[in-house]
């Protein structure tokens, strides 16, 4: 089978071309997200369609002919960010971006957060999207009446390409307008949200599939939310949790359930094929580096390599890469970004080797909280590529780490939806077999180990403070 995924993260979209299991080709559009105002992130709704259209356009021109043989498609999004559209899809507003922690009076308005959390699966903060909503409703009271549909990107995309406008069942569980068994909890909001769906939903494409390129009628499976495509997509356990680099980082196991009996202590989402994802997401990683690129001047890659020539430890350097608010383990959000120790001394490199430091000692405590029996990490995301992300992980978890042939499993996930919806069998081996498992190095964990010890005291100190 001829298929297209697609991967609408939060900095860009990605495009998949296979052919069976072989992955043909991919391309890759940038999105905008701009900060209007502390607390604010936003994107232009016209971008998602948009960056849908050129990785297209991309990939048709690599193999053409296999491109227009496509059979079917699926989707991995980001979940949480939305937008308001009226009945033609038009954007009555800027998309509100899942880091957007704009809610704080909204946020308190859920009622217990324990009480939230354990109906919802989602902590209650200002970055909710049940908060955000809220704060539409009650700031921007002319463009909520004149809204018909409240939308996530993927769902925006789906619906240009069919016709009908549907969300899905991961989707909608990370927003805290639903109960962990999918009652809607916010009637107000009932006449713009989508009907919610099953991940494997099959719909058939017409006029905006054709824009794209693609043959009248192709099979389009909606497919799930990011992190449940890439627990699929490295075949993750409670042995082997998921931690993946992007824009931000994660660590997420799958769990069978019932919902009573999830962990409490992070979130909870729908499995894309059943049962449910526990899941710690961390404030940023990627996002944080490319924070330090535009302070520095300095490019991405160029601060990883700086970072990688700096000893363990950062000259002294401990990075708190909060930057949108101390989420797992922590739960503050009003707590925000530090770095401790600088002293003139120091530079890109060290506050570089810094923030990837600091971020394995959140994914370290994350593991730590949702899969205390792990014995080993599978890594995904664009950081599984990179050399210091995966030797620090490593030492600071002291966990062995496994990386798959395709570091963008939830590319990889989207692809293992479609067998599962059209009634096919493809193994995860055969598309992204495991091409490494490195252990971590000896000295290097002693020595984190010791450094951990300083960091944590210093992440209380600060949270304690603020």
């Amino acid at each position: 089978m001829i298929a297209l995924t697609f991967d609408l993260g939060t900095s860009s979209t990605k495009a998949a071309l296979w052919d069976g299991a072989q992955l043909i080709a991919m391309a890759r559009a940038s999105i905008e997200t701009s900060h209007p105002e502390p607390r604010r992130a936003e994107q232009d709704p016209g971008e998602w369609w948009a960056s849908v259209v050129e990785v297209c356009a991309e990939l048709r021109s690599s193999d053409d002919d296999r491109y227009r043989a496509v059979e079917a498609v699926g989707f991995s999004a980001a979940r949480e960010t939305f937008a308001l559209f009226d009945a033609a899809l038009a954007p009555l507003d800027p998309g509100i971006v899942w880091s957007d922690r704009r809610a704080v009076d909204e946020a308190g308005g859920l009622g217990d957060p324990a009480a939230f959390r354990s109906r919802t699966g989602v902590i209650a903060t200002p970055g909710c999207c049940a908060a955000k909503v809220r704060w539409v409703m009650a700031h921007e009271p002319e463009r909520w009446r004149a809204a018909r549909w409240l939308l996530a990107p993927r769902d925006l995309v789906v619906a240009r390409m069919t016709g009908e406008v549907v969300t899905d069942e991961t989707l909608a569980s990370r927003t805290g307008l639903y109960d962990l068994d999918g009652t809607l909890l916010e009637p107000d909001a009932a006449a713009v949200l989508p009907p919610v769906v099953p991940s494997t939903t099959t719909l058939a494409g017409a006029a905006g599939a054709a824009e794209l390129g693609l043959r009248e009628g192709v099979r389009i499976v909606i497919g799930g939310g990011d992190r449940a495509c890439e627990v699929l997509g490295v075949g993750a356990t409670t042995r082997a949790p998921m931690v993946s680099w992007g824009t931000t980082a994660n660590v997420s196991v799958p769990c069978d359930g019932p919902a009573d009996s999830l962990p409490t202590v992070a979130q909870v989402s729908r499995g894309a094929l059943g049962g449910y994802v526990v899941e710690a997401g961390l404030s940023a990683a990627g996002a944080a580096i490319a924070w330090l690129a535009r302070l520095t001047g300095r490019g991405h890659d160029d601060l990883l390599a700086a970072a990688a020539s700096v000893p363990a430890g950062a000259g002294g350097v401990v990075a708190l890469p909060w930057l949108a608010g101390a989420r797992a383990p922590w739960w503050h959000p009003d707590v925000h970004a530090a770095f401790l120790g600088l002293t003139e001394a120091h530079g890109p490199a060290e506050l570089a080797r810094a923030v990837v430091e600091g971020i394995a000692y959140d994914v370290a405590r994350c593991v730590e909280l949702v899969a205390p029996s792990a014995e080993e990490l599978a890594l995904a995301g664009a950081g599984a590529a990179n050399p210091v992300w995966r030797e620090i992980v490593a030492a600071v978890t002291g966990q062995p780490i496994t990386r798959r042939v395709i570091d963008d499993a939830a590319s990889v996930g989207a692809r293992l939806l479609l067998p599962a919806a059209l009634g096919e069998t493809l193994p995860l081996d055969d598309l992204s077999p495991v091409v490494a498992r490195d252990e971590p190095d000896d000295e290097l964990v002693r020595l984190y180990d010791s450094l951990r010890e300083t960091a944590d005291a210093l992440a209380s100190a600060v949270i304690d403070s603020s």
